[in-house]
């Protein structure tokens, strides 16, 4: 057994997005159109909701170019498509704690979706609020160990930017975590200094984990890749914790 690694999820679901980079621009482009509609306008500095989405692009190398069409097709945008926020949770195989966001314009298309690919992988779609008490909103940013990076430095200019924690103990990776509020500041103060990410995002972070046993891996991993790549869903979190050789089969 190799053991259980926060890097070797990270790297599985960076891989994945970088496979699929054009289908996560196309949902960014989403939670722009809902963060300009529904969090206050076009414009960052007034629109909280639209400055952490714009990090959040930022984080995974979407072009600026991409952004600023976003919010202007959003802002001058007048179609019959209205996208409706929806938060899922639910268990997965052993206990696992599963919460998918999504952005939708079918409800009931959505959520009977959802529901079929909790069901098909064994696990149950719960009710609001049945799993998201394990979990606590914040800022994560995650940042490649190199000999490029000075871990001094990161860390005096993240706190500077106003990170609320710094972990180098994972032996692949550091984790900067911040409040929701702060995440923007950091996440665009440690890109001005040329720092690349693994992730940037607001996230629920779980609480505690799950380990997740050989003989489940394949059904949870399977239900939580389908999850990730349905079109209406722009976020997957969990507590599942798997065995490294689980992951890179």
């Amino acid at each position: 057994m190799s053991g259980h690694s926060k890097w070797s999820t990270i790297k599985h679901k960076k891989g994945k997005a970088d496979a699929q980079r054009s289908k996560v621009f196309t949902k960014l482009g989403r939670e722009i159109s809902v963060a300009v509609k529904q969090g206050g306008g076009s414009d960052p500095n007034v629109n909280g909701r639209l400055r952490d989405v714009i990090a959040k692009c930022k984080a995974v190398n979407m072009p600026n170019d991409n952004i600023d069409r976003s919010i202007k097709k959003a802002a001058g945008e007048d179609s019959g498509v209205i996208y409706e926020e929806m938060v899922y949770e639910g268990y997965g195989l052993g206990g696992v704690a599963v919460i998918a966001e999504a952005l939708s314009d079918n409800r009931n298309r959505t959520a009977g979706e959802v529901r079929h690919i909790f069901d098909k992988m064994g696990g149950s779609l719960g009710t609001t609020g049945c799993v998201s008490y394990l979990f606590d909103k914040k800022g994560v940013i995650a940042i490649e160990k190199g000999p490029k990076v000075d871990e001094e430095a990161l860390f005096m200019a993240a706190l500077e930017a106003g990170a609320e924690d710094i972990n180098g103990d994972d032996d692949e990776m550091y984790e900067i975590t911040t409040t929701p509020e702060a995440f923007a500041d950091v996440s665009n103060a440690l890109l001005d200094a040329g720092y690349s990410f693994l992730v940037g995002e607001v996230q629920m972070v779980p609480q505690t984990t799950v380990e997740v046993p050989p003989e489940n891996s394949e059904k949870v991993m399977k239900m939580l890749d389908w999850l990730e790549d349905h079109d209406d869903i722009n976020n997957v979190y969990h507590n599942a914790v798997f065995d490294e050789d689980d992951e890179e089969e």
